[in-house]
């Protein structure tokens, strides 16, 4: 394990692209529950409950789905120039500074061998309700809540054709930790679940089963509780949306879950890990051998096969 720098303090927000912009708007605010804090020509702004950054869900408007960046806030202004440094320093492309969005400050973008583009930054914006029915009944709470309700942004899931190549840039240029990793029969690791803080992860990377290139398999709100993910699943039913799988467990990770697919077929998930947090200083990563993931998750029926198959945006065969 390499040593915790905690130069990055979170995974901050993800920009998510749809090509049916309103459907999926309507689904993220009415149904999923989170809160428009803004909006402008192109994308939405939107929070959990209690995510105190003025947006963790860049929703764009797109002719495409999937991933348009990853945002990670720092530590400080200090931590941001070291990770940039870092970043600079690693081989991996650089598309350099930017001056932000009405979420955030000036931030630096730096591209995986896959696609994916990250950023890093510290100026924030902080969210303030604008309207008294926003308001949360208790000062300690961002916001009040509705829907699904979940509390804050957890992780997100990635897909590469390199799970190690895509661990060596985790561990290059944010800092991040793994905690656990599938290890498969034939050498490849299979799949990668890493940390920048204590939280037991806020980014998974697992292989690209589908062909494609810079692909998301999913973005991960978390509740309160298991009970809320069952109440969701009556929201989700009545809505009409997509339900891929769950309520399970998760083997890895321990987390409940449940996953459905926006109107635009981007995989959304709502989790719940418990109170489970990495605290020990001299983790060592938890080993999931092709056996162990055999036996399927810790209990739930059998993962749905478009799970290993179905990320966005879509690849026509």
């Amino acid at each position: 394990m390499p040593e915790a720098c905690f130069d990055v303090a979170h995974l901050g927000h993800v920009e998510m692209l749809t090509n049916k912009f309103e459907e999926s708007l309507d689904f993220f605010t009415r149904v999923y529950g989170l809160k428009l804090s803004g909006q402008d020509e192109n994308s939405a702004y939107l929070r959990a409950w209690d995510d105190y950054e003025y947006c963790s869900l860049k929703l764009t408007r797109s002719d495409t789905t999937g991933v348009a960046h990853i945002g990670y806030r720092c530590a400080s202004p200090g931590a941001l120039e070291r990770r940039v440094a870092a970043i600079q320093a690693s081989g991996y492309k650089v598309h350099g500074w930017i001056d932000g969005d009405d979420s955030h400050g000036r931030a630096f973008r730096f591209e995986d061998p896959f696609g994916h583009i990250f950023e890093v930054y510290y100026e924030t914006n902080w969210y303030e309700a604008q309207e008294e029915a926003e308001k949360a009944a208790l000062k300690n709470t961002a916001s009040s809540f509705t829907g699904a309700a979940p509390r804050r942004i957890d992780h997100l899931n990635l897909l590469s054709s390199d799970v190690t190549e895509f661990r060596r840039f985790m561990e290059t240029c944010l800092g991040s930790r793994v905690t656990e990793y599938i290890q498969l029969d034939n050498g490849r690791i299979g799949g990668c679940w890493f940390t920048v803080n204590n939280k037991t992860y806020d980014l998974a990377c697992t292989e690209e089963h589908g062909g494609g290139n810079a692909r998301l398999h999913h973005v991960t709100y978390a509740t309160d509780q298991r009970e809320d993910i069952l109440r969701a699943a009556d929201i989700f039913l009545q809505n009409g949306v997509h339900i891929e799988t769950g309520p399970h467990k998760h083997a890895i990770q321990g987390t409940f879950f449940l996953y459905v697919w926006e109107p635009a077929g981007n995989r959304v998930e709502l989790a719940n890990s418990g109170a489970r947090l990495i605290t020990a200083p001299d983790w060592k990563p938890i080993v999931w051998t092709e056996t162990d993931r055999k036996k399927g998750q810790a209990w739930g029926l059998k993962t749905i096969e478009s799970f290993h198959t179905h990320g966005t945006p879509p690849v026509e065969h």
